[in-house]
């Protein structure tokens, strides 16, 4: 796809990559250990667009509330990428993070007073850093009251009817596509869907996680508990379980699961 916009008479082409075209992308984003780049890149989710097909020397990746820069920010198709929203993009909120010099001040200038600079934290990636003795012991200490379970249909229907928990299948086409390619588990009290975390996206060795508590049930452990039983899954599958923390809350929650900081990040919140 060809997306024209008209910059001081001259056309400015942003280009959209298909999963086969996107290969030509992973040079520009070669420094980054982003999952959700990666499940873009990869073809699992996402979309991917450039200032051209041939040789692109800047990109934008898309995927779920999370958008990506990296490249020239200097070129006109760089500030054509970051006014490239979808018109089908649904959230109030999209999240841009600049991977490479110069977009940071390209995206302050282009969205001036619609943006909020947070920061993010980077987690390690360290395959052998798991204790999976410990992660047992922390998925045992599940509160008296509740109970956990696998996310099935019910359970993938059910995440959609509270906010806290939308994340948890969002990405995935359909119920089908979840119980195919995603994994998830829930904390349940009374029979409703309390806690959980879960595959926010996939990639070829492994997976993106999301975990939340609903308000009314947060720091009774449930989010550790459910994490564990997460982690440990992905290990038995073979596959990796990667963390990026929202806030220090999450760098505490990820400590104590047996993950390392690696460092903080700029991410600017654009109100759509």
């Amino acid at each position: 796809m060809v997306i024209l916009f008209y910059f001081q008479k001259v056309v400015i082409v942003v280009v959209e990559f298909s999963i086969k075209a996107r290969p030509l992308l992973a040079s520009l984003f070669a420094n980054t250990e982003e999952t959700l780049v990666l499940s873009c890149l990869q073809g699992h989710m996402g979309r991917a667009f450039a200032d051209r097909l041939e040789d692109p020397r800047c990109a934008q990746i898309l995927v779920g509330d999370f958008c990506f820069f990296t490249g020239d920010a200097g070129l006109a198709g760089a500030k054509e990428l970051v006014r490239n929203i979808p018109r089908d993009f649904s959230s109030p909120v999209i999240l841009f993070i600049p991977l490479a010099p110069g977009w940071n001040i390209l995206i302050e200038q282009t969205y001036s007073g619609r943006f909020e600079k947070t920061t993010r934290y980077a987690i390690k990636k360290e395959p052998d850093a798991f204790d999976r003795h410990y992660l047992e012991k922390l998925v045992s200490q599940l509160p008296e009251g509740f109970t956990m379970r696998s996310i099935d249909r019910e359970l993938y229907w059910k995440s959609f009817e509270q906010e806290f928990s939308r994340d948890f299948c969002a990405q995935f086409d359909s119920a089908e596509d979840f119980l195919r390619r995603g994994l998830g588990v829930c904390a349940l009290y009374q029979g409703t869907l309390v806690a959980g975390a879960s595959s926010y996206t996939v990639y070829d060795s492994g997976i993106e996680i999301e975990v939340d508590t609903h308000p009314d049930f947060q720091r009774r452990g449930l989010a550790c508990a459910c994490a564990a039983k997460l982690i440990l899954t992905c290990l038995e599958k073979g596959l990796y379980p990667s963390w990026d923390a929202a806030n220090l809350a999450s760098v505490s929650l990820a400590q104590k699961l047996g993950y390392h900081l690696d460092f903080a990040y700029p991410t600017y919140q654009i109100k759509c």
